[in-house]
């Protein structure tokens, strides 16, 4: 029996064992699904229908479900279907490239505007990121970037827009394409976690499958459940959480991932 069955089977057997509890017997008597049979072996084979009527309703809500909370101690991480751009309430990550690039376009250096980040910028057309960095007071990292010789930040780090967090993640190449080797992904992610601790205000965090776009991640090239399932573990290796009740929020597409499928840990 794979994981996902012994999960809705165990729920299944603790739903049945208080409904057995609570209900009298007389009412799995009160239909006979075989009259030639006696009352005694009838209840039993009612009992026995509303165990697998139990069971199946349990399997279709688990592989229906909108989210899941992953296993953590001291600290809580929810994955859901969703468009990271409707939530409210918390504090939204918008990833960037490394230079806070925000010209949208169809060209290999432009922000697709199909992406999280293209349709933010178009949702906010009068975005000042200059003012932005000032008012963060972010520090440029050292040398440049590969494209064009750009000013650029360090990947991971992000910017105060009200309650969104625009961050600086994708490193570009000399064609302002996206690029990550696994070690510069994961040395982002640690910067990012230490980022949202400082600025979370209490409120949970809500992050995109980052890297998850057209990102080219050379040899390590990873479907977007093992960056789903890197980010997790990231998180949960690194010093810096938001305390609970708060929660880290992931948010992803239907067509992406399967959130039943998180590396073993719902």
């Amino acid at each position: 029996m794979n994981k996902s069955l012994k999960i809705c089977f165990g729920r299944a057997t603790s739903l049945i064992g208080i409904i057995f509890t609570c209900v009298p017997e007389k009412c799995f008597g009160l239909w006979k699904p075989l009259n030639t049979l006696s009352d005694e072996i009838n209840i039993i084979i009612v009992r026995c229908l509303v165990f697998v009527a139990i069971f199946i309703l349990c399997i279709l809500l688990y592989v229906c479900r909108c989210r899941v909370n992953v296993n953590a101690r001291n600290h809580l991480i929810q994955v859901e279907y969703g468009d990271i751009l409707k939530k409210k309430d918390c504090k939204r990550v918008i990833a960037f490239d490394e230079c806070f690039s925000i010209k949208v376009g169809n060209r290999p250096e432009d922000i697709n505007p199909k992406s999280v980040c293209g349709q933010y910028l178009k949702n906010n057309p009068s975005l000042d990121i200059e003012e932005l960095i000032k008012s963060t007071h972010l520090k440029p990292a050292n040398g440049t970037s590969q494209y064009q010789n750009k000013v650029h930040y360090e990947s991971g780090r992000v910017l105060l827009n009200g309650d969104d967090l625009l961050l600086a993640f994708a490193k570009l190449n000399q064609n302002g394409r996206a690029t990550f080797t696994r070690d510069e992904y994961l040395k982002s992610l640690a910067v990012l976690w230490s980022e949202i601790n400082t600025y979370y205000n209490q409120k949970d965090v809500c992050i995109t499958i980052l890297g998850g776009g057209t990102t080219d991640f050379g040899e390590w090239n990873p479907t977007q459940q093992e960056l789903l399932d890197t980010i997790i573990q990231s998180y949960k290796l690194s010093k810096h959480k938001i305390k609970p009740s708060n929660k880290l929020r992931i948010i992803c597409r239907k067509k992406d991932v399967n959130i039943n499928k998180i590396d073993g840990n719902i």
